[in-house]
């Protein structure tokens, strides 16, 4: 064994652009391997990849891993939530998955929202209504615009179904990510036959949801796999609720997430209905519920306005009062799926810093503006900001979030936190404790706490004003000219 004082697991987190994976010592949390590989995505009007290469993504990353991988006792796949991947009967890909961040279903979802009693009946239901990002809206249209692949479909998946599949032979979903189909009823937590009906899918193509706890399967006998026949396979999740077990997360802790897309969530004994489509309502993979709100222009869209200006990430500068919204990609919260950026304000004494600032303001804006609605009424509104991703290291990222919040903010040092929170659920199975427990027994949240500074409510007023004022702009399609 690895110089490990109890078994080993594996944690996997397959996100858009690549996947990774953490081999942990169940009794410290320890990191004792670990491994990378990416994948790529289209780009276009639609976002997609090939499931195959997350396949392939998983098999590298775990030959990095060497030995360690193989004395695994347990594995946990967790994945980036809402993508569509349709399969035929034997099992391959029908077509490119469609990925959460593919924005050409926008008609499709205002009309499935119309169609069936509107957004407050939408919230009540499956506890979110459906923006672009959910599977439902994909599925529609999909059977819409390539009706012959939707025939031809055997088998509908999420990212994280199709690895867990490979892996077992089975089809098994979790109650985490089956709630950001758009299919999933929340009070009742099954498939909504009604819905599914509605956009002509056949429930016997859906995976079974397995319960918090439940052992998924046993991996296969796989040549390309470091794993030993037999292997137990966790449910799995998506992202978010991955990072919520890799936090440990207790009700009433606010998470603000920096990736591709940013996130704001806490962990909640309430079932979440939001009329407003705000917040999406999702279940956690614990039992509990995950309120949340997205946006889809987070740090690869600040990154991108850093390259148009030739500046580093960092090299921001104060004093701006120039509003940029970086809706590079559409956007989520707000729902303006055919936005682009948007600059205002600009004058001969802009500094190209201060223009970078104003991206970071522009991002922070979207996610500080859903956390109130994030949060229970009674949750303690000074408790710290955890603040996690890949942009929650950098200084102007932790600068910006500082001080249009008000709030302090603190930055766990563990890394990887998704991969982790599926190697906790992993350790689950074999020690029979609540996962989060597990992270929280491993410290995964600790990390220094920034204090708070004065919420900037100047900036905070002048972003949400031209916001108000361009909203038709905002909601034109750029593309179509």
């Amino acid at each position: 064994m690895s110089a490990a004082e109890g078994p080993l697991v594996v944690g996997v987190d397959s996100s858009t652009q690549s996947t990774k994976v953490l081999v942990v010592d169940v009794a410290t949390g320890r990191v004792v391997a670990a491994g990378q590989a990416p994948h790529t995505v289209s780009s276009g009007a639609g976002r997609e990849s090939d499931p195959r290469q997350w396949w392939d993504a998983l098999c590298a990353a775990l030959r990095q891993c060497g030995e360690a991988a193989h004395e695994a006792a347990a594995v946990s796949i967790a994945g980036q939530q809402h993508g569509l991947v349709a399969l035929d009967a034997h099992g391959e890909p029908v077509r490119p998955a469609l990925l959460w961040n593919d924005v050409r279903s926008a008609p499709q979802a205002r009309r499935l929202v119309q169609e069936l009693g509107g957004p407050k009946v939408w919230a009540e239901r499956t506890g979110s209504v459906p923006g672009t990002s959910f599977t439902v809206t994909k599925w529609a249209w999909l059977t819409e615009h390539e009706p012959e692949a939707a025939r031809a479909t055997a088998a509908v998946r999420l990212p994280h179904d199709y690895l867990t599949g490979r892996l077992t032979g089975l089809g098994t979903t979790d109650r985490g990510d089956a709630s950001g189909t758009g299919w999933w009823a929340a009070a009742s937590e099954a498939y909504d036959e009604e819905i599914l009906a509605h956009v002509g899918l056949d429930p016997a193509l859906l995976p079974r949801v397995v319960r918090p706890g439940e052992v998924a399967g046993t991996v296969r006998d796989h040549p390309d796999l470091p794993f030993s026949k037999g292997t137990l396979v966790a449910p799995g999740t998506g992202d978010n609720a991955a990072a919520a077990l890799g936090l440990g997360l207790r009700p009433g802790t606010p998470v603000l997430s920096l990736g591709t897309s940013g996130t704001v969530y806490a962990v909640s004994r309430h079932r979440p209905a939001d009329p407003s489509g705000t917040v999406a309502g999702f279940a956690d993979a614990r039992g509990d519920w995950l309120p949340l709100a997205c946006t889809l222009n987070c740090t690869l869209a600040v990154d991108r306005v850093a390259a148009l200006l030739g500046l580093d990430r960092e090299a921001v500068e104060p004093g701006t009062t120039v509003t940029l919204l970086p809706y590079l990609d559409g956007e989520r919260t707000p729902n303006l799926p055919n936005a682009s950026g948007l600059i205002h304000g600009l004058r001969h004494d802009t500094t190209p810093g201060q223009l970078l600032q104003a991206a970071y303001d522009g991002a922070v804006h979207a996610l500080l503006g859903a956390l109130d609605l994030v949060l229970d009424q009674d949750a303690d509104r000074t408790t710290p900001l955890l603040l996690i991703g890949g942009g929650a290291r950098g200084t102007a990222w932790q600068q910006t979030v500082r001080r249009l919040s008000g709030r302090p903010v603190q930055v766990p040092e563990a890394k990887e936190l998704v991969a982790l929170g599926a190697a906790a659920q992993a350790a689950g199975l074999l020690t029979g404790e609540d996962p989060a427990a597990v992270a929280r027994r491993w410290r995964t949240a600790d990390g220094p706490v920034l204090e708070p500074v004065e919420r900037d409510e100047a900036t905070l007023a002048r972003i949400s004003g031209v916001l108000s004022d361009a909203a038709a702009l905002l909601e034109r399609d750029t593309r179509t000219g």
